[in-house]
């Protein structure tokens, strides 16, 4: 029960950086027409934040065994 609650603190944590990250504020800063790596660096940041956030989710939400 005790892990079940810890997993829950820390995908909320997760769910809150997001947040942040993909803040409309934020995102305009990358709002421009520089190319980076041959991609708008907007696109290049969502899929940037979208990656990392796919793999925290993934680390916490990991079987370490019982």
């Amino acid at each position: 029960m005790r892990r079940i609650t810890f997993i829950k603190q820390r995908l909320v944590a997760v769910f809150l950086f997001g947040v942040l990250l993909l803040y409309s504020p934020i995102i305009s800063l990358f709002d421009n027409d520089r190319l980076w790596f041959g991609v708008p660096i907007l696109y290049f940041y969502l899929f940037t934040v979208w990656s990392i956030l796919v793999t925290l989710m993934a680390w916490v939400t990991e079987g370490r065994g019982n």
